[in-house]
C-alpha cells in the first residue's frame, strides 16, 4: 500500500526495530536526500546570486525565502493535518525538483537576472512552510510509537550527514558546470527523494493514545475526523500500548471547518495541553541556548581567539560528532529508562559545556566542550521530538509541529543580531555564559514542571 489511506493495523502489532524496518529506511533515505537537495540548492542559489548581483544583494536573495517560511508556517501545519503529511511532502519534493531543474535549464541557456533567483527563493520559502510541519508529522504514520526515539535518532544522523556531504556535492557540481550544474544536481536529489516517498507505506492515521482526564479542558469541535485528546498521559498511560482512536462525531456537511478555524483550534489545543506547552517552551529555550553560541557566537569567538577557519571547522565538527554519537546510541540502543527526566541532566551538562566554550582560550578544550554540547543537544532533541509525537493527538500533529518549528527555526534566529550587538559591550565570555544560563533554565524546567517530570516514552522492542 502506498497511499495515505493505508491502515496501520499490522504495523501496530509487529513493527521491527526502526533501523531494521525497510519502510522506515525508505523514509530515512527520502529525508536524507531532501536535506542534501536543500544544501546543494542553497549553495547554488548563493553562487548564482553572487554572479549576477553585488554582495549586498546576495544576502537579500538568500533572506527572501525566510519571509514566507515564517509567515506561512502555521498554515503549513493546517495543510499537513488536512491533506495528510505523505501527500504534502511528495508534492513539496515534486515542486522543488521541478523548480530547480527549470532554473538549471534557464541558467544553461541564458543569463537570467536576479528576479529569477528571487522568485526561486520565494517559492522555496513557501514550499518549506508546508514541508517542515508535514515531515515532522510523518514518523508516527510509518512505525509504532515505541520506535519513535529510534526514528528521531536516525533523523539526527541524516541531518549530520547532509551537513557534511551537501556542500561537497554542491561544490563538486559547480566545479564541473557552475551554478547550472549545481541546480541540476539538487533537482536530481529531490527527484530521488520523491521516488522513495512514492514507495512509502503510510498509515491513514496513527492510533490515538490514552489521555489524562485531569488535563482536559472544555472540549471543542475537532476540525478533522479524529477525536482530539487533551493532555499527554501520566507515566502509566504514556508507556502503555496505543489504543484505538475513539470514534468522532461526524462533522456537519453543511458547515465544514475553515482553514482559519483549524489554525485557531490547533493553537487552542497547544494552549490547553499543559505538557505540550511546557515541552514546546523547553524546546525553544534549548534551541536558543545551543544555536546562538554555535552560529553567530562561534564566528565572533574564533575571530577573537585567533583560531582561524581551521579552528572553527574543528569546533563545528566536534559538535556534530557529539550530536551524531548520541543519535546513533538512540537509534541502535535498547530501552532508555526515564529518558525524559534524563534529558534534564543532559541539558545541565550542555549548559556547562556552552559556558566552557566561551571562556576557554585553548582550542582543544573548546573542541571538547563543543562535543559535549553536541552530545547533550542530540540526546535532548531526539527525546523531545519523540515525546511531542507520542503525546500529540494525531489530528493536530501537523499544527503542533508547525508551532514548534516556527518558534525554533523562525524566532530563534532573531536573537543573532542581539548577540552581535552585545558582544563588544559585555564581552564574549558573558554572552556565552548568558546562553549557558538559558540552557540551565531549560534543564531546570524539566523536573520543575510536573507534566514533564512525570512523562515517559513507550518501551521499545
Amino acid at each position: 500500500m502506498t497511499s495515505e489511506t493505508a491502515t496501520g493495523t499490522g504495523r501496530a502489532t509487529a513493527a521491527p526495530p526502526a533501523h531494521r524496518d525497510p519502510n522506515v529506511l525508505r523514509w530515512l533515505g527520502a529525508y536524507t536526500a531532501s536535506l542534501l537537495g536543500d544544501s546543494v540548492y542553497f549553495l547554488a542559489l548563493a553562487w548564482a546570486a553572487a554572479r549576477v548581483t553585488g554582495p549586498a544583494q546576495v544576502g537579500v536573495v538568500l533572506a527572501l525565502g525566510a519571509v514566507p517560511r515564517a509567515v506561512l508556517m502555521l498554515g503549513g501545519g493546517v495543510i499537513a493535518d488536512r491533506l495528510g503529511p505523505r501527500r504534502v511532502v511528495i508534492t513539496a519534493d515534486a515542486v522543488r525538483a521541478g523548480v530547480v531543474l527549470a532554473v538549471a535549464l534557464a541558467l544553461g541557456l541564458a543569463s537570467p537576472g536576479v528576479w529569477l533567483l528571487a522568485a526561486v527563493a520565494l517559492v522555496f520559502g513557501v514550499v518549506d512552510a508546508v514541508f517542515m510541519p508535514a515531515v515532522g508529522a510523518l514518523p508516527p504514520r510509518i512505525t509504532t510509537r515505541d520506535q519513535l526515539v529510534r526514528v528521531q535518532g536516525l533523523r539526527t544522523l541524516a541531518t549530520r550527514l547532509a551537513v557534511v556531504v551537501g556542500p561537497f556535492v554542491g561544490g563538486a557540481a559547480m566545479s564541473l558546470g557552475g551554478p547550472a550544474a549545481a541546480f541540476a544536481a539538487a533537482g536530481l536529489v529531490f527527484a530521488l527523494s520523491l521516488v522513495l516517498l512514492l514507495n512509502l507505506r503510510v498509515a491513514a492515521s496513527p492510533p490515538a493514545h490514552p489521555a489524562d482526564a485531569s488535563e482536559a479542558a472544555a472540549p471543542s469541535t475537532p476540525s478533522t475526523p479524529s477525536t482530539p485528546s487533551t493532555s499527554p498521559a501520566s507515566p502509566a498511560s504514556s508507556t502503555s500500548p496505543a489504543s484505538p482512536a475513539s470514534p468522532a462525531s461526524p462533522a456537519s456537511p453543511a458547515s465544514p471547518a475553515s482553514p482559519w478555524h483549524d489554525l485557531a483550534e490547533g493553537l487552542r489545543y497547544v494552549k490547553r495541553h499543559r505538557m505540550l506547552l511546557a515541552l514546546i517552551t523547553v524546546a525553544w529555550l534549548v534551541e536558543l541556548g545551543f544555536s546562538g553560541p554555535l552560529n553567530i557566537g562561534l564566528v565572533l569567538l574564533v575571530e577573537d581567539r585567533g583560531w582561524g577557519p581551521g579552528g572553527m571547522g574543528l569546533i563545528i565538527s566536534s559538535f556534530g560528532a557529539g550530536a551524531g554519537a548520541s543519535a546513533l546510541a538512540l537509534a541502535l540502543g535498547g530501552r532508555i529508562p526515564r529518558a525524559v527526566p534524563l534529558s534534564g541532566w543532559f541539558l545541565l551538562l550542555g549548559s556547562l559545556a556552552v559556558g566552557a566554550l566561551g571562556t576557554t582560550s585553548a582550542l582543544p578544550l573548546a573542541a571538547a566542550a563543543a562535543a559535549v554540547a553536541g552530545l547533550a543537544a542530540g540526546f535532548t532533541g531526539a527525546v523531545f521530538a519523540a515525546l511531542l509525537q507520542t503525546s500529540t493527538d494525531p489530528a493536530y500533529l501537523g499544527r503542533v509541529t508547525a508551532t514548534t518549528t516556527l518558534l525554533t527555526v523562525g524566532v530563534v534566529p532573531l536573537s543573532y543580531p542581539l548577540t552581535g550587538a552585545l558582544a563588544p559591550h559585555v564581552g564574549l565570555p558573558a554572552v556565552f555564559l548568558g546562553y549557558a544560563c538559558v540552557c540551565a533554565l531549560a534543564a531546570a524546567l524539566v523536573p520543575a514542571c510536573a507534566t514533564l517530570r512525570g512523562a515517559s516514552l513507550p518501551p521499545r522492542n
